[in-house]
């Protein structure tokens, strides 16, 4: 991994310091897909419809099995790691057998004898209640398609203090029998937070890969679609549950968008392979912040934790040549503009304006920061969002706001952050 070592979070470091966070309550709801499925319904939270919950084996007998004509999933209620869960595709001509998504044939007796063990507890983890969940299956979307074997790729992110702070895509394999699972051979890729663009991918959770095994197929550069809409969803999921430090995993619905379909309060650690940082350090950056709400948050998470893997693709276009020093056009409420003078400062990597404009555009709204961060020489400074033009491109990001600017003849500081895809020229 390329991180420091000191950014890495281990699993004592995060059963101590994070999970101790969330209460009982919310880890017994976590516990129970049965539960999960009550509270997101009862939230309008978008997740898959469940059909069924059976408790007994005349539950399994009486259950109307010949309406289930396709696109189904039957689950544990308090199953772990995938155990336990059957997809199903297609329901044959005679109504008493099912093809699953790896293209198994089950019986009707064959499906019931699985319903059976699941009540009798072999695919649960923990409980004493052992009963089903026959739901809705989420097709794979089309834009997924291609890199998926057989089964729905899901998406995890990890919120912490409202803020998504490291995602992971999970795509099927053979290996693990069309379950987006890694312990059983999912491949995990990690998910640029700012862009919804993949970076990085780990095959069984710590070797790293470039291409989908067997093919020529890049894992980075994928774009996961509806992603602003999933980061939202799964931290109003996380809130939903009060859960202070979780792991939302979600599916994709081509036509309904983002789908929740587990609550984790101990997600596990391996996404900082497949992301190739460390959540450690994340996690800290946003522990002490005032975040308002769930766009509020989304939109912390964008500003800090954007990859410059991600920068490159999105600079496709080409490099532009800037000069040293720039006029800007700076945008403001209200459709205000303001042609500022810039300075280009790669020694810095966050972008700073002059207070004074900041104010004269309409940032500055103390119940709409996106948070405060410690600048040399002048405390803690307001950190807020900027559009503005530079040559014939329009961006936008963060930027401190300085009181230092007011008095320097350049009114912005442009930093790393906000450079990729421009080459800075030299004047003689």
């Amino acid at each position: 991994m390329t991180t420091k070592p000191s950014e890495i979070l281990g699993m004592n470091a995060r059963n101590q310091l994070y999970l101790s966070l969330n209460s009982a309550k919310a880890k017994s709801i976590c516990k129970s897909k049965y539960a999960t499925k009550v509270l997101l319904t009862n939230q309008n939270i978008a997740t898959a419809e469940v059909y069924g919950v059976l408790a007994t084996q005349e539950d399994v007998n009486d259950f109307p099995w010949h309406k289930m004509a396709e696109n189904f999933v039957i689950k544990p209620t308090n199953g772990h790691a995938g155990k336990g869960i059957i997809a199903f595709k297609k329901q044959h001509a005679d109504q008493q057998h099912w093809t699953d998504v790896v293209g198994r044939v089950w019986s009707l007796a064959d499906l019931k004898l699985h319903c059976y063990d699941i009540l009798e507890g072999q695919y649960s983890t923990h409980g004493s209640r052992h009963h089903i969940i026959v739901e809705e299956r989420v097709p794979i979307h089309p834009k997924l398609l291609k890199y998926t074997y057989k089964g729905t790729p899901d998406i995890r992110v990890i919120v912490f203090n409202k803020v998504p702070v490291m995602a992971l895509l999970r795509l099927p394999t053979k290996e693990s029998e069309g379950r987006a699972n890694q312990s059983q051979g999912a491949i995990g890729v990690g998910i640029d937070i700012a862009t919804g663009i993949t970076t990085y991918a780990a095959a069984h959770k710590t070797q790293l890969i470039q291409y989908l095994p067997g093919t020529k197929k890049k894992l980075n550069g994928i774009k996961i679609p509806f992603w602003n809409q999933l980061l939202k969803t799964a931290v109003q999921a996380a809130e939903a549950a009060e859960l202070v430090y979780a792991g939302i995993d979600l599916f994709i619905h081509k036509d309904k968008g983002p789908m929740v379909v587990e609550l984790n309060s101990q997600p596990g650690l391996s996404i900082q392979i497949a992301n190739q940082a460390g959540l450690r350090r994340r996690l800290q950056r946003v522990a002490d912040l005032n975040v308002l709400n769930d766009d509020h948050g989304v939109r912390i998470g964008q500003a800090l934790f954007a990859e410059s893997f991600a920068d490159k693709i999105k600079a496709k276009e080409g490099l532009a040549i800037v000069e040293p020093r720039e006029e800007l056009t700076v945008f403001g409420e209200d459709r205000q503009e303001r042609i500022a003078p810039a300075l280009i400062n790669t020694g810095r990597y966050r972008s700073a304006i002059a207070s004074q404009l900041a104010e004269e555009l309409g940032l500055i709204d103390l119940d709409d920061l996106l948070w405060f961060q410690q600048e040399q020489g002048e405390g803690k400074v307001p950190v807020v969002e900027v559009a503005f033009q530079l040559k014939d491109r329009q961006l936008e990001t963060t930027m401190l706001v300085s009181k230092k600017l007011n008095r320097r003849s350049h009114k912005l500081e442009l930093g790393r952050k906000d450079l990729p895809g421009f080459l800075v020229g030299i004047k003689d």
